[in-house]
């Protein structure tokens, strides 16, 4: 995903402590084992959060956005944190209520994608080999594995920072309620694949499972830990899913009809691929029955799919007028993001910090409405 500049700077403001933290964490768990043998097993950790080269030595990789801590505190913020930032030693202590559970949520996500990586037999991740092509499939496995324990652990330092002992029960209640439906995401999504009436409401469903969840997982354990006014917390949670659903259907759209490389895209890449994403599906559903036997032709056929069948599927698309839906269904979910923020900014109470924190997550809806022109 390339990102814009202001999407960029949004992220950039709090991925310094957001990388201490996760650190820290490893480096305390890793160091309290005593044993040299398990270096190696952390040491795929470090590889797989890019910290570390395949030889185990220090380097500089890509670390990922860090989208979803950031997201984290970013609701932090806006929900309340002003009024532990009013008495802050300095000018970022008050994060430190919330860091634990930002880490939490980056190692449930990389700890996802390790086994992600897995079930796809995609051998690559952020330019690099994937972690189960270097240590193979068992090893990786367990590494997963041992990331979401360590996901769990992270956690509960929340209590070492002040969160009051029935919020964390609830953050831990909400963290695995998402695990959970991130699974059931991932059964769906792969099985899927070898079925042929997948409709349009099955897949947005899954997406709301697989990719949504741990965005609005985010977004109200952020908000919990700032205030405990149940409204604000449930429209926050209700911005983190339609931005993270918002986020998918922005990739499916580039994924068929992006125009430049710029984009992170290449022109018809999902259709080429025969990805089942939502513009597929929505043609599926709306095509008449010529373009219909057509497109299950070339969808159920085992040879690779050529240009000028790709390009009878972008006629089919454009008869279908599946583009404008997947821009007006994007555009929806960029509007209920839009009328979560507002409804929790209350000029009464708000803030510098606060109205900082909703302008930064307005500009991930701006980003991501990018898609709809």
């Amino acid at each position: 995903m390339v990102l814009s500049t202001t999407l960029q700077s949004a992220l950039l403001r709090h991925q310094r402590s957001i990388d201490a933290a996760l650190r820290s964490t490893l480096q305390k768990v890793a160091g309290a084992t005593g044993i040299a043998a398990l270096d190696a097993y952390y040491g795929q950790m470090q590889y797989h959060l890019g910290w570390v080269d395949a030889n185990l030595i220090l380097t500089r990789s890509n670390p990922g956005k860090l989208l979803r801590p950031t997201l984290l505190l970013l609701a932090y913020e806006a929900a309340g944190a002003w009024e532990l930032a009013k008495d802050a030693t300095s000018p970022e202590s008050y994060l430190q209520r919330a860091l634990s559970a930002a880490v939490a949520i980056e190692l449930t996500h990389n700890f996802t994608l390790i086994h992600d990586d897995i079930e796809d037999g995609d051998t690559e991740r952020r330019h690099r080999p994937t972690l189960w092509n270097i240590w193979g499939v068992p090893q990786a496995i367990n590494t997963g594995d041992g990331m979401f324990g360590l996901a769990r652990f992270a956690l509960w330092g929340v209590l070492e920072n002040g969160v009051e002992g029935d919020i964390a029960a609830h953050l831990g209640s909400v963290l695995d309620r998402t695990v959970l439906e991130i699974a059931e995401g991932q059964y769906l999504d792969i099985s899927f694949e070898q079925r042929q009436d997948i409709s349009v409401s099955m897949y947005l469903d899954m997406i709301g499972r697989k990719t949504a969840a741990l965005m609005r997982c985010a977004a109200e354990m952020g908000a919990m830990l700032g205030t405990r006014d149940q409204s604000t917390i449930q429209r926050l949670a209700s911005f983190g899913q339609a931005i993270g659903i918002a986020f998918q259907v922005r990739d499916d759209v580039l994924g068929v009809w992006a125009t430049s490389e710029e984009l992170g895209k290449t022109q018809a890449g999902d259709i080429y691929r025969r990805k089942k994403s939502l513009p597929i599906l929505h043609a599926l559903e709306h095509a008449n029955s010529q373009d219909l036997q057509i497109l299950q032709t070339i969808y159920s056929q085992e040879t690779p799919m050529d240009s000028e069948q790709a390009t009878q599927v972008l006629a089919i698309l454009a008869r279908t007028q599946t583009q404008a839906y997947c821009r007006t269904f994007l555009q929806q979910q960029c509007q209920t993001a839009y009328e979560a923020l507002d409804a929790v900014s209350d000029p009464t109470t708000n803030t510098s910090l606060s109205s900082r924190a909703i302008g930064d997550m307005k500009v991930m809806i701006q980003f991501v409405e990018t898609a709809a022109y």
